[in-house]
């Protein structure tokens, strides 16, 4: 399969195999009733197989519901930054840090601020989760990061418009950063600066959930937590044709282009049984280099909840 990383098309072969009996299997049995069972291999993927990712997600966000988060209100803030600089986020996990820290910098300060009870040196609490894929299957990077909804007060006086200058706080200081480790020239930064609008970067805070929602917390932590590919989205057509069958991926809504689906692999008649199509690029750039969940300024327990920096 020429054209994308080997770790691409193992991802995708042990996708193929997940779940089929043929491919290994463990046999359960009850030692009183003597009922017995088999129970097919997972492939325990990370990439692309919707199964295994789904699990992992639901195990996720009832860990941090059940085990992390304490019963106090939480705020997802989402960034997305100019199509100019996600390569350098794609390629460069540290790169993706600094302007994660950035972000979670300039929240802090806006959650300072709407709190004047507590004192300057107050912290946050904060689970981080790291995108590379839109909902179209499209190479996006941005970030998603649940947030307490205050520092150690409750931020009473948090309003839209106040994410609203953090989003200009954090596209000077990305920007500033970028500049300063040559990743881009200064007229190229002075040229994003003066774009319309938000110049590319756009923060959004709407999502707010209340203190003993905590239903409502797993499935904005499920959401945050998503793998790029969804079961009920993909589908197999074709079987038994001349053509070979395709994996077809159907999208959520139409991509600007018109495009409604995205065909992944077919069969094939020659060395490879599969191969892969010209969007291979695009699934390698939403499956690689996947960066952990980053949680800071949270310990909880059965007895009760510890605040730290």
């Amino acid at each position: 399969m020429a054209g994308v990383p080997s770790w691409v098309e193992r991802d995708f072969r042990a996708y193929l195999r997940c779940g089929i009996l043929a491919h290994g299997l463990a046999r359960a049995c009850c030692s009183g009733c003597g009922y017995d069972f088999l129970v097919a291999f997972s492939c325990k993927g990370r990439g692309v197989c919707p199964s295994c990712n789904a699990r992992r997600m639901v195990e996720t966000a009832a860990h941090l519901v059940d085990q992390v988060l304490p019963p106090l209100p939480v705020r997802q803030w989402v960034l997305s930054v100019p199509k100019r600089i996600r390569p350098f986020l794609r390629h460069n996990p540290a790169i993706a840090g600094a302007v994660l820290h950035i972000f979670l910098r300039a929240i802090r300060t806006t959650l300072r601020q709407a709190s004047p009870e507590a004192g300057p040196e107050a912290q946050i609490g904060a689970i981080s989760f790291l995108h590379r894929f839109g909902s179209s299957l499209n190479a996006h990077f941005h970030f998603h990061v649940c947030v307490i909804d205050g520092v150690f007060y409750e931020a009473t006086h948090l309003t839209a418009s106040d994410w609203g200058e953090l989003q200009d706080t954090v596209r000077h200081r990305v920007l500033r950063y970028f500049q300063r480790h040559g990743l881009l020239e200064r007229h190229v930064t002075d040229d994003i600066l003066t774009w319309q609008a938000s110049g590319g970067f756009s923060i959004d805070a709407s999502v707010h959930i209340a203190a003993r929602d905590r239903a409502g917390l797993e499935r904005l932590l499920r959401y945050c937590a998503r793998p790029p590919f969804a079961l009920e989205r993909l589908e197999a057509t074709g079987y038994g044709a001349p053509g070979g069958e395709h994996i077809v991926y159907r999208l959520p809504h139409p991509a600007p282009d018109g495009t409604t689906a995205r065909s992944l692999l077919w069969s094939s008649s020659s060395g490879s049984p599969y191969s892969f199509t010209r969007h291979a690029s695009t699934v390698t750039a939403i499956t690689g280099c996947w960066l952990p969940m980053q949680s800071s300024g949270i310990r909880s327990s059965r007895s009760g909840v510890s605040w730290v920096g």
